[in-house]
């Protein structure tokens, strides 16, 4: 499998737009997460502490190993950068995007971003970038710009926007038991995680190979993002020590993987439709 080129930035980023200045190739290619002091998450992506935080460029590619996929990538690379508190993890996730999309309607998407990291972590036998593999899992990280919006915007608002004529004189809810409702309340109904109202735009998953994402019952994960002058500036952040048996175990001095993958709404891109990278090294400073 084609290993991803990675670039260090020479400038800081903020959030008038990616620097265009490139340092040389990174030698190692490996993101190191600074060490910041503090506790508890790390969520804002125009904090100080990111300019101490070494920038990589990690190149995408179009994901083409299953169907649907996409012959071409609409986000070409990414720029991350990571920190720890000894607690917590985070990762600032910044893209070119031309348009913001935070809307879900009929054939058209939200704009996304994942990072992934093995469960164990074996540099001699690493699982598939692509959602890992049998017996190999994987713990996937996703920020959905559509859940940003609902949290900020809130959900009735948006529908709202999006239905401004739309009439509800009754809901089933008022009216039948809770067993008798379930079958009229659609995708909440049958429990789906990504119908349900959420506290944060993160969804915290696990997976061992294609078809087997599955969204943890605990989440613990959280994140923010900024889009601003057509740039996508994303922060995501996760307990470094979790317990369970779905998350891998970071901790200052350690070292472990990280893949990314990128989607453009605008570009009809969900699901499998996706930009992708292969492994990056990372370090987690003491």
């Amino acid at each position: 499998m084609k290993r991803s080129i990675l670039l260090v930035l020479a400038a800081s980023l903020g959030l008038a737009g990616l620097s265009q200045a490139v340092a040389a190739s990174d030698k190692e290619g490996t993101l190191e997460a600074a060490r910041v002091p503090g506790s508890g998450p790390i969520l804002d992506p125009q904090a100080l502490l990111w300019e101490n935080a070494k920038a990589v460029r990690v190149a995408l590619q179009p994901q083409n190993v299953t169907t649907p996929s996409v012959t071409a990538t609409a986000v070409n690379d990414i720029t991350v950068r990571s920190v720890h508190n000894g607690q917590w993890l985070a990762l600032l996730l910044e893209w070119q995007d031309t348009t913001r999309d935070d809307r879900i309607v009929v054939d058209h998407f939200g704009d996304q971003v994942a990072v992934e990291f093995p469960v164990q972590y074996n540099p001699a036998a690493l699982p598939s970038p692509m959602m890992g593999s049998a017996g190999e899992r994987v713990n996937i990280l996703q920020w959905r710009a559509s859940f940003q919006a609902d949290l900020e915007r809130g959900h009735d608002l948006q529908t709202r926007d999006l239905y401004p004529n739309a009439m509800t004189d009754l809901y089933p809810d008022q009216v039948l038991k809770v067993l008798d409702v379930r079958p009229y309340t659609g995708a909440v109904g049958v429990d789906n995680p990504v119908a349900k109202h959420r506290d944060s735009p993160v969804l915290d998953q696990m997976a061992e190979g294609f078809g087997s994402l599955t969204v943890k019952a605990y989440q613990f994960a959280d994140g923010k993002g900024v889009w601003k002058d057509g740039v996508w500036h994303v922060v995501i952040t996760a307990p470094m020590a979790d317990e369970g048996s779905s998350a891998p175990r970071l901790y200052p001095g350690s070292s472990s993987v990280v893949a990314f993958a990128v989607w453009d709404g605008g570009h009809k891109e969900v699901g499998s439709r996706k930009a992708w990278s292969d492994w990056v090294p990372i370090t987690f400073v003491k």
